[in-house]
């Protein structure tokens, strides 16, 4: 706990992290530390933590239980870590759209991790994304026009489906259903801190609830817009052995797909979440 220190990433969201070892088993109040610092930056980043995929694990399980991503299959010796990878001849990243992870589910996840194993010499950043700033910043009129919608949610939108096809073809999970849909509070509670986020993606938001997609466009094209703004967000450049560890119910990320022609291998670990909950009156 003495070692451990805390760097803001920005001033938007996102905190290096120093001073710890994730490959040794961590005590509670460093757990706890750690948790708040979460809290407070939304996504925690550690530099040379070249993490076996027991530790890897072993980690993850300080913050909550791990699930299986519905589509692409894990390691073969390890099922609840997701292969994330682009290799030199492809073109299309896994993920290369800003989104929230698997909005889609009934039961979204909490919080996603993401471990490098190989990196370009250049490009393959992931940007993030602030949606308490993001509801912050809107305007009275709008928080009232979005305080009682909820926005349907599908896996089957083309910007995230076309980003996990080859995924699927190599690696796609038996019983996989074709299609998940979910609708969700617009502007999502967080349980923890009680916060109120923007909760809509461009990777996966269709339309608002009781409306056609054509209705719903105007507004929802306005807010990709604006939650995504500069001042809003963050950059990580990786390398080998850094950690992403980042909260899915108040963040959103984007990995930027500018490598072509180099191999980037990653790790991914995502932890059980909650039923989004709204507002329960008007903003």
């Amino acid at each position: 706990m003495s070692d451990l220190a805390i760097h803001p990433a920005s001033g938007a969201l996102g905190a290096e992290i120093s001073g710890v070892d994730l490959a040794k088993e961590l005590d509670s109040p460093t757990i706890a530390a750690l948790r708040r610092a979460w809290l407070d930056h939304l996504v925690l980043f550690f530099r040379d933590q070249p993490l076996s995929p027991p530790q890897l694990l072993a980690f993850a399980r300080c913050f909550g239980d791990i699930i299986e991503y519905p589509f692409v299959k894990g390691l073969d010796e390890y099922p609840e870590i997701i292969p994330v990878v682009k290799l030199e001849h492809e073109r299309i990243n896994f993920g290369g759209v800003w989104h929230s992870d698997t909005a889609y589910l009934d039961v979204p996840p909490m919080a996603s991790m993401l471990l490098a194993r190989e990196v370009p010499a250049a490009g393959g950043d992931t940007l993030f994304a602030n949606m308490y700033l993001a509801y912050e910043t809107l305007s009275d009129g709008m928080k009232r026009l979005l305080s009682g919608l909820r926005a349907v949610n599908s896996s089957a939108k083309a910007d995230a489906s076309r980003t996990r096809e080859d995924r699927i073809a190599e690696r796609g999970r038996a019983g996989a259903r074709a299609l998940y849909e979910a609708a969700h509070p617009v502007v999502r509670v967080h349980p923890e801190t009680g916060r109120k986020a923007l909760y809509v993606n461009v990777a996966h938001t269709v339309r608002f609830e009781g409306m056609t997609d054509e209705e719903s466009a105007p507004i929802l094209d306005y807010l990709y817009r604006h939650q995504t703004r500069p001042e809003l967000t963050c950059r990580f450049r990786w390398r080998p052995g850094s950690l992403a560890f980042w909260d899915n119910r108040c963040a959103q990320h984007n990995a930027v797909n500018d490598y072509a022609g180099h191999r980037r291998v990653m790790h991914r670990i995502t932890l059980a979440g909650d039923v989004p909950a709204g507002l329960s009156s008007p903003a």
